[in-house]
């Protein structure tokens, strides 16, 4: 089939952040969306195409922790002859509870998710890509340091953010831009929004609208930024908190984060 060029790539994209992300890029070319549940993605690509008509939008369900379901989703892929001039790696899963209640599914799922669903992604899409691509990984200021109680998560936001940059230096020079992005809280999810509310003051500075970060996020990546932190008081918790010793700061990080305990997927 013939070549069909200058689409967006959005994992995740049927949830807050990744629904932003949509309607952001809606207007620069095509959209390629994909999520767990087809229902929700087809939701989505008519409320797209009603606000955008002229924007050519594909989706296909899948679950990126599955291999399988991964190859078939880049043979839908290949079969419609699609290009990206963007990837958005939304999908991630934010599971807050002391690690000896993980089950071995929750370690599997949370690694696969946040992590190698997006490597095997971008891989894909370096392969199906047009001349100039933009790379944005949804990391977060979570992965700054180790945070007890949300230590999977934590972990694989800080991998995500290392392989970025690493990625970045590997493609200087071949048109490819990649950029982590480290959000604090994002207002999505009732769950969320709770959380965010439980966290008092330090919650409510730090938090941003999915149409924030998506804003920003594409701004930062057009400047080919390493890292880029939305809001002030994120830039401050990733720098400040780096002049006291790290077991200061994660006994600090543990008081708070023991006293809310989620497992919304």
């Amino acid at each position: 089939m013939e070549n069909r060029g200058n689409f967006t790539f959005i994992s995740g994209a049927t949830g807050g952040v990744g629904r932003a992300f949509a309607f952001a890029c809606a207007p620069d070319g095509g959209l390629f969306l994909t999520g767990r549940s087809a229902q929700k993605l087809a939701s989505l690509r008519e409320e797209v195409q009603k606000e955008f008509p002229d924007c050519s939008v594909e989706v296909y369900p899948a679950d990126l922790t599955d291999e399988k379901s991964r190859l078939a989703l880049y043979a839908f892929i290949e079969g419609k002859g699609l290009r990206f001039s963007r990837l958005i790696n939304v999908a991630g899963a934010d599971i807050q509870k002391a690690f000896e209640k993980y089950t071995e599914e929750k370690i599997l799922f949370q690694c696969r998710v946040n992590f190698e669903a997006a490597l095997s992604v971008t891989r894909f899409v370096l392969a199906h890509r047009e001349a100039a691509l933009q790379i944005v990984n949804i990391s977060s200021i979570s992965g700054v340091y180790p945070m007890p109680y949300f230590a999977v998560y934590s972990a694989t936001k800080g991998a995500l953010t290392s392989f970025s940059s690493s990625l970045r230096l590997e493609l200087k020079g071949q048109g490819v831009k990649v950029t982590a992005i480290e959000p604090g809280g994002i207002y999505t999810r009732p769950d969320v929004c709770r959380d965010i509310a439980g966290q008092g003051l330090w919650g409510r500075i730090s938090a941003k609208t999915p149409e924030y970060v998506a804003r920003k996020s594409l701004a930062a990546v057009r400047k080919n930024k390493r890292v880029y932190r939305p809001g002030f008081w994120n830039k401050c918790i990733a720098v400040v908190p780096r002049l006291l010793p790290l077991g200061v700061r994660m006994r600090f990080i543990a008081r708070r984060w023991s006293k809310q305990e989620k497992d919304a997927f």
